[in-house]
């Protein structure tokens, strides 16, 4: 590519989202896959679902070939304004109680699986001592 490149935002990116005009952002780069979307090995709707985010890590987690990286710049329309893809916001679990196994209905009904045979075997003992001692 000779020139200057073109510069897009993330919101020019995600204006297409369809199978008739599909652009995507890998690497800082934007790529116009629309022409790919049939023969894409995973089917049109992975690459549809990562319109309008930056899908780099989507890209690499499935482990292209080097001949996949090869075939994009066939597709490269420019460059994403990278002050325009939003800072990745670090997940935090919301705060939970103290879990306490010894209230759950679990133990408890462990406990009585535990106690009612022993008070039967004490009771069957105390019966048969009785009925001897008579």
């Amino acid at each position: 590519m000779g020139g200057e490149r073109k510069l897009y935002t993330l919101v020019e990116v995600s204006e297409h989202n369809d199978p008739k005009d599909c652009w995507l952002v890998i690497e800082g780069k934007v790529y116009d896959v629309t022409k790919f979307l049939d023969d894409h090995p995973g089917g049109e709707d992975v690459l549809l679902s990562a319109t309008g985010k930056d899908a780099t890590d989507d890209f690499e987690d499935v482990g292209h070939s080097s001949s996949a990286r090869a075939m994009m710049e066939e597709f490269y329309v420019g460059d994403i304004d990278s002050s325009t893809i939003p800072a990745e916001v670090k997940y935090t679990p919301p705060k939970q109680p103290h879990y306490n196994q010894d209230k759950t209905a679990e133990f408890t009904i462990k406990l009585l699986q535990f106690l009612v045979p022993l008070l039967i075997l004490g009771l069957a003992v105390g019966i048969r001592f009785y009925a001897k001692s008579a």
